[in-house]
């Protein structure tokens, strides 16, 4: 009986996934019937190289945030991510733990948002995956320390290098409450993630900002709001931030839009152009860099 390894799996996941369910422009001739080794690290922010030697089986002990980046970019479901890090040798996710699983379709409805700046946060708000718009918009992520990648901490730490490369102005004056108050929810659904209670006493200790919102039990939500980015190629681009939820997932979609014909509208397709990306076709989703 042959035993499934963590290669053989990878290949086979990655022979299933269509392009476009990632964003990628069909094109007609195509060979791989799924993606292509440099199409997946790419999407899960690796190189070639690595992903090759995994397929391979020369790379034998990737770590958990490799594994998260590869899984999410395969739009695992939560039975295949858990058996995937038992194939890479190591303990799956908590199940009491803040989850960075991004369900498949929200992976495909971000390949499809793939021309506005829009990114998939956590529970706790740490920022799991983006669309190329975003990037062009917001700034890179990827090379970012995993720590940097959390809003709670860009918010109340004034972090300007942090998520976003340059500044953005928020219109919203109740986003920090509602930062807290998300947080909050977080801890009571999960009271047994260390990770999310060492940034709750983190930014307790650090912020008094944060300190006191929390003492107060601030409660309030952050569903949509109006953004300012001062980009350095083209100016200020000022867009409307939507926030929304998805029942049964502890993931948030962030989406960024313009009016249509708007002088906003075009600096953003001025921004995905000087990034690279295609204007008449979708982009591909990248995850943080593991």
């Amino acid at each position: 009986m042959d035993v499934d390894t963590f290669g053989a799996a990878l290949r086979r996941w990655r022979d299933r996934l269509s392009p476009v369910d990632v964003g990628l422009p069909h094109r007609r001739g195509r060979r791989a019937a799924g993606l292509r080794r440099e199409e997946l690290a790419e999407l899960a922010g690796l190189s070639v190289d690595y992903v090759v030697r995994l397929e391979q089986g020369r790379a034998r002990h990737p770590s958990a945030q490799v594994v998260a980046s590869l899984t999410r970019a395969l739009q695992l479901s939560a039975t295949e991510v858990e058996h995937a890090h038992r194939l890479a040798g190591l303990l799956p996710p908590s199940r009491g733990a803040v989850s960075t699983h991004v369900p498949p379709g929200v992976q495909r409805v971000l390949a499809q948002l793939s021309h506005f700046p829009a990114a998939v946060f956590g529970a706790d708000w740490t920022l799991l995956t983006w669309t190329p718009a975003w990037a062009a918009l917001i700034g890179d992520p990827v090379g970012l320390a995993p720590e940097r990648l959390n809003l709670v901490r860009a918010v109340f730490t004034g972090d300007v290098g942090g998520l976003a490369a340059w500044p953005v102005r928020n219109a919203d004056p109740g986003m920090p409450a509602a930062l807290v108050a998300d947080l909050r929810s977080a801890l009571t659904e999960h009271p047994d993630d260390p990770a999310l209670t060492a940034l709750v006493e983190e930014m307790r200790t650090t912020s008094t900002d944060f300190a006191d919102l929390w003492e107060r039990g601030a409660v309030s939500r952050h569903v949509s709001a109006r953004k300012t980015v001062e980009h350095p190629l083209v100016g200020d681009v000022t867009c409307d931030c939507d926030v929304m939820t998805v029942p049964g997932s502890d993931v948030r979609l962030v989406v960024y839009t313009v009016a249509a014909g708007s002088p906003d509208e075009e600096k953003l397709a001025f921004l995905r152009v000087a990034a690279g990306q295609r204007t008449d076709a979708p982009g591909t989703v990248r995850s943080e860099l593991a």
